[in-house]
C-alpha cells in the first residue's frame, strides 16, 4: 500500500511551508509514489517553488497563527478574534476532514504547527505527527492574561498529536508526549550558480552581493535609499513593491526562492525567520537580523544563529534609521565550534517512511 500523506500547515508567511515542503519533497524523491495531499491556505505556487512533483492541493485553514500587516507588525486583537472563532468552529472543522481523510484512506498527518491537527488525527483514528520548534501556545502566552485561555485550548490539541519531530531553536514544547529531536530542515538551490549569475548579470563578488529577504509577508517600510549608498553592491529582493534602482535586482518570477540565490550572497538581511535562517545555515552565508521583542520566537532563533551561524544582530533603528554602516563591518563568528546537523529533510522523510513499512 503507497503512502497516503495528509500535510497540515499553518498558512503565517512561508516559513512553517517552507521547511515543511523541503522534507516532503525529499519522501517524494524516496518514495515516488507516495501521494500528498497539502492542507493549507500558503498559495499553490510556492508549494510548487519546493516540490517539482504532483500534490494534491486542498486550500483549509485551521489556525492563524498571527495576523500581521508586514513582517514585524502584529495585531494581537484581530488574531485572538479569529482564533476564537476557529475554536468555536471547532467540531465542524474536524468533522469536515475526518470524513476527507476516511475517504481518500489518509494513513499518516504531517502537521506544521496547527494545533486542531492532532484533534483530527484523534477523531479520524489516524496518527499525527507534529514537525516544529514552537508551538502557538508558546507565542500567545507570552502575550498576557486575555491569551491564556486560547492558549490552553491550544495545548490541548498539541497534547493529542502522537509525535512530535522537534527542530532546533526549540521552546521545550511540553503539550507534546513523545518528541524526537531531529536537524534542521530546508531548501537547497535548484539554479547552479553560474546560471543564476549569467541569467540575471550579477557580477558583484561575493562579498558584495546581499540578499534582503523578509519573509512571505515582506516589508513595508524597507529604507531603499540606503541601497543606493552602495552603488557598487549588488542587492537582491523578492519585494515586488521595491523601488527601481540600478543595483536593487527584483525577483517576481515565482520558479525562484531566495535560497536559490543565498549561494551568491556574503550575506542575507532577515528578521528573525525559522526557515531563512535554516536555509542560510544550511548554505552557509552569514546572517545579519533584526531584534524583534514581542514575538517570542525570535530570541530562540537568535540564540540559535549566535552559536551556529556567522551573524551580526541589529536593532530595528540600526537598520530603518541608518545608513546601514552594519554592511562595512565584519559578521561575528559562531559560539558553537561543532556545527549544527542539517540532516533534518532526509532524516524526517525516513522516519515517515519506516513508519509506513
Amino acid at each position: 500500500m503507497f503512502p497516503i500523506i495528509y500535510i497540515a500547515v499553518t498558512s503565517h508567511g512561508f516559513g512553517h511551508a517552507a521547511r515543511t515542503a523541503s522534507v516532503v519533497a525529499t519522501i517524494k524523491k524516496l518514495c515516488p509514489e507516495a501521494l500528498l495531499i497539502f492542507v493549507t491556505t500558503t498559495p499553490r505556487w510556492f508549494l510548487e517553488s519546493y516540490i517539482q512533483d504532483d500534490f494534491i492541493y486542498r486550500p483549509r485553514s485551521f489556525d492563524i497563527g498571527v495576523v500581521q500587516s508586514d513582517s514585524l507588525t502584529m495585531d494581537k486583537a484581530a488574531t485572538l478574534e479569529k482564533m476564537q472563532h476557529i475554536r468555536t468552529q471547532q467540531n465542524a472543522i474536524v468533522a469536515g476532514e475526518v470524513n476527507f481523510i476516511k475517504q481518500n484512506r489518509v494513513g499518516l498527518i504531517l502537521a506544521d504547527v496547527p494545533p486542531l491537527a492532532g484533534v483530527i488525527g484523534k477523531t479520524a483514528g489516524v496518527p499525527c505527527w507534529t514537525i516544529s520548534n514552537f508551538g502557538w501556545d508558546f507565542i500567545y502566552r507570552d502575550w498576557g492574561s486575555e491569551f491564556q485561555e486560547i492558549a490552553d485550548w491550544i495545548s490541548d490539541g498539541y497534547s493529542q498529536c502522537d509525535r512530535l519531530l522537534r527542530l532546533p531553536f526549540h521552546e521545550p514544547m511540553s503539550a507534546f508526549k513523545n518528541i524526537t529531536d531531529f536537524g534542521l530542515p530546508g531548501g537547497s538551490p535548484s539554479h547552479p550558480a553560474d546560471a543564476l549569475r549569467s541569467t540575471w548579470n550579477i557580477t558583484t563578488p561575493k562579498e558584495r552581493t546581499i540578499l534582503l529577504t523578509f519573509g512571505g509577508l515582506g516589508l513595508q517600510q524597507i529604507p531603499y535609499d540606503n541601497v543606493q549608498r552602495f552603488p557598487d553592491w549588488q542587492f537582491i529582493t523578492f519585494a515586488r513593491n521595491a523601488p527601481n534602482l540600478p543595483n536593487l535586482l527584483k525577483i517576481t518570477d515565482p520558479q525562484y526562492r531566495p535560497v536559490d540565490f543565498m549561494q551568491l550572497c556574503g550575506r542575507v538581511v532577515s528578521k528573525p525567520g525559522f526557515s531563512t535562517f535554516a536555509e542560510a545555515i544550511r548554505q552557509q552565508v552569514p546572517i545579519v537580523t533584526l531584534t524583534r521583542d514581542d514575538f517570542a520566537e525570535a530570541a530562540l532563533l537568535i540564540e540559535g544563529i549566535k552559536d551556529y551561524a556567522h551573524h551580526q544582530i541589529i536593532s530595528p533603528a540600526e537598520f530603518f534609521h541608518s545608513g546601514w554602516a552594519f554592511l562595512q563591518q565584519e559578521p561575528l563568528t559562531p559560539r558553537k565550534s561543532q556545527g549544527i546537523a542539517l540532516d533534518g529533510n532526509e532524516a524526517i522523510a525516513h522516519a515517515v517512511l519506516e513508519y509506513f513499512h
